[in-house]
């Protein structure tokens, strides 16, 4: 479906007011408006249809942040992959340009889902279509330069964008985005396998691994006297602390770093001591009924067309009472019909190796996401990917090396047409670790 847009007519050179602008966009709704610093922050909605392919079927709003400073700076598009995040805050981009950012809930995400939901439509067109239309409708009041970003999910969420609609943005800077095209090799495992200095926090952290199942009965008795419930999804505490279990030296490896290892706890610790430490690297909140429930539309995805990482049993095989637990299935309410489709990663990957254009990827050296990276091939042009030596998930192109870090700078300001900048802004944002903690990706 095809928006009509009306912009307000203002005479030239006197400055447009961005609320008459943002008014005659059709199907957009003006949700809350403050002052930031030296931006307009806005939570707006914006009507899409439910499925790009039959208009007919109706609408649902979705949110969408916008900070804006200037019309005539750079715009930056933040696909989140995820809910919007809890308030204002520039991406790494949007900072190395002085640029403005649109921000976009991903769709079914709540309160961004049809209602009824129908989840077939939830996959990675109808998404990519989205992001479209919302380029569509800014273009009209923002005419520089387009770059797209994202983090995890969001970094891949941004790369689907640029497959189906390459010419929407002039530039994509995507962070630790997994490229799940070959769900048939445990690249996953082999890689957590070698993160780190050497193998001896990896022996710990199987060591805690068998130390909580040893003592799984005590363990859970913990979990229930906090209240969890695991009524909806896990069916029993016990599957629910086997799928944490297992899970616990990729969450190790996606948020710690080789310093942490001095905290894993050794053979002589107690069972309050275990449950610290998994509390505070893993979480057992979220393996619950409450915890899980925000992230559906993430499990749905993954187990329908995005991939996900195999589970490492073999250290706690012979402990483990729910084998082959650790699936995006185990995740997602069972009357919701899920069917795995191969095509759609290959599909993007090629696209990336083969047509490809202004493409930027970063990724952290023990990052287990990064295991399946993209990769750029013989048909990708004027793109980069780089790797900041012993990061996690947080790593952005502040954290490189200098030389790959002025490189990758270079590349993001020349995309989008501004000076070269002597320094790489830092600080919070939506890409930042703190963000990403809260995700599964």
């Amino acid at each position: 479906m095809v928006l009509l847009l009306g912009l307000s007519q203002v005479a030239v050179g006197v400055p447009p007011d961005l609320d008459t602008e943002l008014a005659h966009v059709q199907g957009l709704r003006v949700i809350s408006r403050t002052t930031v610093g030296d931006y307009l922050y806005y939570v707006l909605g914006f009507q899409q249809p439910v499925d790009h392919r039959h208009p007919s079927r109706g609408t649902f709003e979705q949110r969408i942040s916008l900070q804006h400073k200037d019309e005539s700076r750079p715009m930056i598009l933040h696909t989140t992959g995820y809910g919007l995040p809890g308030g204002p805050g520039l991406s790494e981009p949007a900072k190395l340009v002085d640029g403005n950012q649109v921000s976009v809930e991903q769709r079914f995400f709540t309160p961004s889902r049809p209602q009824p939901a129908n989840w077939r439509d939830l996959d990675i067109w109808q998404a990519a279509n989205d992001h479209h239309r919302i380029v569509q409708a800014f273009k009209r009041i923002y005419h520089a330069r387009w770059l797209s970003t994202g983090a995890s999910k969001g970094g891949m969420t941004s790369v689907y964008h640029r497959r189906f609609f390459p010419h929407d943005v002039d530039a994509t800077i995507a962070y630790v985005a997994p490229n799940d095209v070959d769900d048939a090799h445990d690249v996953y495992g082999r890689f957590i396998e070698q993160a780190g200095d050497d193998d001896s926090c990896n022996r710990r952290l199987e060591g805690v691994q068998r130390q909580i199942l040893q003592h799984r009965d005590d363990v859970v008795k913990i979990m229930l006297s906090r209240g969890y419930t695991y009524d909806t999804l896990f069916g029993t505490p016990q599957r629910a602390l086997e799928i944490l279990v297992l899970d616990t030296p990729f969450t190790f490896w996606q948020y710690q770093t080789q310093a942490d290892c001095a905290l894993v706890p050794g053979p002589d610790a107690t069972v309050a001591q275990l449950v610290e430490f998994m509390d505070a690297t893993v979480g057992f909140d979220f393996y619950t009924d409450a915890g899980v429930a925000p992230y559906t539309p993430y499990y749905y995805q993954a187990g329908t067309q995005l991939g996900s990482p195999k589970a490492d049993e073999h250290a706690v095989a012979d402990l483990l009472r729910h084998p082959g637990s650790s699936v995006p299935r185990s995740f997602v309410p069972a009357d919701i019909p899920m069917r795995f489709q191969p095509g759609a990663m290959r599909d993007v990957d090629r696209w990336v190796r083969f047509s490809g254009r202004t493409l930027l990827f970063v990724y952290g050296g023990n990052d287990p996401w990064g295991a399946e990276p993209f990769r750029l091939g013989p048909g990708t042009r004027d793109s980069f990917s780089f790797t900041v030596p012993g990061g996690n998930h947080g790593a952005n192109i502040a954290k490189l090396p200098e030389p790959q870090r002025n490189q990758a700078t270079a590349a993001v300001l020349r995309w989008a047409d501004v000076p070269v900048r002597a320094t790489v802004p830092d600080g919070p944002g939506p890409d930042d670790l703190a963000e990403l903690r809260r995700r599964p990706r």
